[in-house]
């Protein structure tokens, strides 16, 4: 059998095991002191029985008529008697005994004081210079059924005492815990994009050094995140320019050549280059979903948004290819303009690239702040779907020349922003076709 895994539970149970030994150890010592002070109260008892009796049956003796005659003394109600005796003259003759002495349990007299048979405890006086004897006995018995009730009074209240322990104790480990969890929370919700320390003012002092330990891991932490997306952005930055110098040596060369050979080669260094230019401004863009700052102070009206990135692509593929529906009230929300519109060009230009050929990209922004952009083709198979948001991961289409970032970065703007995105295939109410829904948070910055 398995203990509690949590501190808590090990803390409240090893205490209140530790209570309750120790409160049978008490018991016990206590039941042990008791016994021995009860056997001196017995025997003290016994004792000054045996010397009330004997003067009065001393006198009782010498007014009879006849000497040597046994006489019982009658009982006036029933009951149980614990002290017995018997009063014997210098020859052993019985004179006079209880109404319920059992002269088999009563050894001749030897002296006065105290003896123990193995039934019973007894104790022997003597008058008239020994010439009447008395002895008094108590059965063992009631001794030890006296103490079993005295242990029985002391270890009853265990069955009281060990849960209400139990539960004091989990209730005063559980509170003074209570600033462990919140700083396992408080560290949980710690995130690549928040490497923030964590207060340890309302620690123990016992879990100050490793509050310490997580804040300087969070600092390297934060720091080699910064320097990878500093290299990233600053990569890609400084690849835009040598980029474009020999596109456009590239293109002149194209325009220039009149070898049909030369002019082939020429072109696919052109292709070459420009899918290294996409691939240096997705590069950009994940270092800004992951890095930068991606909900703003205000929030903004994001349809004008939304018809200023459409209406670049409509330059490209034409009118008509790109199907939107806006609300007719304003969609207000603190998402970062440019990270909705960096958003909003990913997921149309999937769609135009993955989608089947002419088919219409519907893109659509209702007023409680929904995205979607919907595109015809075959559904995706269900763990093809699953892995589309990781990076350079495409779907079915393997002639694509996309750089495979375009969902992984939708999906890092969405995890900064508090934004929810979810992709379905077949697309919804269709059977077939991608969906891409974008939950987009609503209403000003909680302050």
């Amino acid at each position: 059998m398995r203990g509690p895994g949590s501190l808590q539970g090990k803390l409240a149970l090893g205490l209140g095991l530790g209570l309750t030994l120790v409160w049978l150890a008490t018991a016990l010592v206590t039941a042990t002191l008791l016994r021995g002070e009860m056997d001196e109260v017995f025997d003290s008892a016994l004792e000054e029985t045996a010397q009330r009796i004997l003067p009065l049956a001393v006198l009782d003796i010498l007014d009879r008529d006849e000497e040597g005659v046994s006489q019982r003394i009658a009982s006036l109600r029933q009951h149980e008697e614990f002290f017995t005796y018997i009063v014997r003259d210098d020859q052993g003759r019985i004179l006079l005994r209880s109404h319920s002495a059992d002269v088999s349990v009563f050894p001749p007299f030897e002296a006065v004081g105290f003896s123990q048979s193995a039934t019973h405890r007894l104790y022997f006086d003597a008058a008239l210079r020994g010439t009447i004897t008395i002895a008094m006995a108590e059965p063992l018995e009631h001794r030890a059924e006296v103490a079993r009730e005295t242990l029985m009074a002391l270890a009853l209240p265990l069955v009281v005492v060990i849960p209400l322990s139990l539960i004091g104790l989990l209730l005063i480990v559980r509170r003074s815990l209570a600033p462990v969890r919140d700083f396992s929370g408080v560290l949980s919700s710690r995130g690549a994009r928040d490497l923030s320390h964590v207060g340890d003012e309302s620690l123990p002092e016992e879990f100050l050094p490793m509050a310490d330990a997580v804040n300087q891991l969070l600092d390297r932490l934060r720091r080699t995140l910064e320097a990878e997306r500093s290299f990233t952005a600053n990569a890609a930055h400084e690849l835009r320019t040598p980029v474009a110098a020999a596109l456009a040596q590239t293109q002149r060369l194209m325009a220039e050549t009149r070898d049909a050979s030369a002019g082939a080669r020429a072109g696919e260094i052109e292709t070459a280059l420009k899918r290294l230019n996409r691939l240096s401004e997705k590069l950009m863009q994940l270092a800004r979903a992951e890095g930068g700052r991606l909900r703003a102070d205000t929030v903004t009206d994001l349809r004008p948004v939304l018809r200023l990135a459409l209406s670049d692509f409509e330059r490209v593929v034409g009118a008509g290819r790109i199907l939107a529906e806006t609300s007719d009230r304003p969609v207000l929300s603190n998402i970062d303009p440019d990270a909705f519109a960096i958003v909003l060009r990913n997921l149309v230009e999937n769609a135009l690239r993955h989608g089947r050929d002419e088919a219409p990209v519907r893109v659509a922004l209702t007023a409680d702040g929904v995205l979607q952009v919907i595109n015809e083709g075959p559904a995706l198979a269900p763990e093809t779907l699953a892995r589309l948001t990781a990076r350079f991961e495409r779907g079915q289409n393997t002639g694509s020349d996309g750089s495979g970032l375009g969902l992984s970065i939708v999906q890092a703007i969405a995890d900064g922003a508090g934004a929810g995105l979810s992709l379905h295939s077949p697309a919804t109410g269709r059977p077939d076709g991608f969906e891409a829904r974008l939950q987009l948070p609503i209403g000003a910055p909680s302050t």
